[in-house]
């Protein structure tokens, strides 16, 4: 059997859509010394796919991070099997806020140096890592002046959602985040310092990696902010978190509270809805409103409005002599300025 997906993922992803079978979305991680990489990947893939499990699965020698979906009514199966794997028996299952089950398509599992790019050189003892702290004790803690709150995650997670007065660092990757984060914290050396991310994955490393650096007062939000939402609906205690929660998969974001504290990025008209560029060629993730969806044809400019809309063959001529929002800028760094630009065919 083929250890890989051999479909057209344009036709996974067309009957995804038009399916009605009803899937769960989860995700977990596992810090974890993992050997035999190449064999554990092909046992994983082969025991997934047998129960028709979809998803995103990053492994290396130092663990498992995994976005998925499971077909609901194997969903006790699937636990079965996952707790039968010694080292990921009683890992948390974080599953979706908002969930209709048509987050992924294929299943993909790859190996990788780091389970998450930290850019972190030095060793790392992983057991040293921030307190974990429920949303209960978030609450408290986060309410006292010497506490402060960092959100781990990159802008345009943090430009839709987020804690309440978080510091939100401006970058585009985790190791980014990292250095600087490092920048920021030794003015608050004495205080609290409470850590947060989506599942929890980013803030094990981060809080362990200052820890070593000196730090004492840290701590990190147990199960992150999926599972903050559960435990605030659950309980009905205050929820501290503004907006939405960036996924990463085909939803793009489910809500936590009511607020919109974002904007669409062509227009200014509060939204807070993430797409990537209808133009395959530039496919940048941006904020874009019903509004201007319609006047752009779902793209971020009229550079790509104009270029979806040649034929195919005259479009393969052209994209790699053109060049849009996505081939110049990084990951949801659209530019305003550029959405009106002519495409120039000559």
């Amino acid at each position: 059997m083929p250890l890989f997906n051999r479909i057209n993922k344009a036709e996974l992803k067309e009957a995804m859509l038009k399916s009605n079978v009803k899937r769960v979305t989860l995700s977990f991680y596992k810090y974890h010394p993992i050997s035999e990489l190449a064999d554990f990947r092909d046992m994983l893939f082969r025991r997934f796919n047998d129960l028709d499990i979809l998803g995103r699965i990053y492994v290396a020698e130092e663990g498992i991070n995994a976005q998925i979906s499971v077909l609901a009514d194997q969903f006790d199966e699937f636990k079965q099997l996952f707790y039968s794997i010694d080292f990921l028996n009683g890992v948390r299952l974080n599953t979706a806020i908002e969930d209709d089950g048509k987050s992924f398509y294929v299943l993909k599992i790859k190996l990788r140096k780091k389970i998450v790019a930290d850019g972190i050189e030095e060793a790392i003892d992983l057991s040293s890592s921030g307190e974990h702290i429920n949303a209960v004790k978030f609450n408290k803690l986060t309410e006292r002046d010497d506490t402060v709150v960092v959100d781990m995650r990159n802008h345009y997670e943090s430009e839709v959602g987020h804690f309440q007065d978080a510091i939100c660092p401006d970058v585009e990757t985790f190791r980014e985040s990292i250095a600087e984060v490092d920048e920021i914290l030794p003015e608050h050396r004495d205080k609290n310092i409470v850590m947060y991310c989506t599942g929890g994955i980013r803030c094990e490393k981060a809080t362990a990696y200052f820890r070593n650096k000196g730090y004492e007062k840290l701590y990190q939000l147990d199960g992150g902010i999926i599972e903050y939402a559960r435990q605030v609906e659950r309980l009905g205690i205050t929820n501290k978190f503004l907006g939405k929660n960036f996924v990463f998969d085909e939803r793009l974001g489910e809500r936590i509270s009511s607020e919109i504290i974002a904007r669409c990025h062509q227009c200014g008209a509060p939204c807070d809805t993430h797409i990537n560029c209808a133009n395959d060629a530039c496919h940048i993730l941006f904020i874009q409103c019903k509004q201007c969806a319609e006047e752009y044809d779902a793209c971020c400019s009229s550079k790509c409005a104009s270029f979806i809309a040649l034929p195919s063959e005259q479009q393969e001529l052209l994209k790699r002599n053109v060049e849009f929002n996505g081939t110049k800028f990084g990951k949801g760094r659209y530019k305003a300025k550029h959405k009106d630009e002519p495409l120039n065919i000559e």
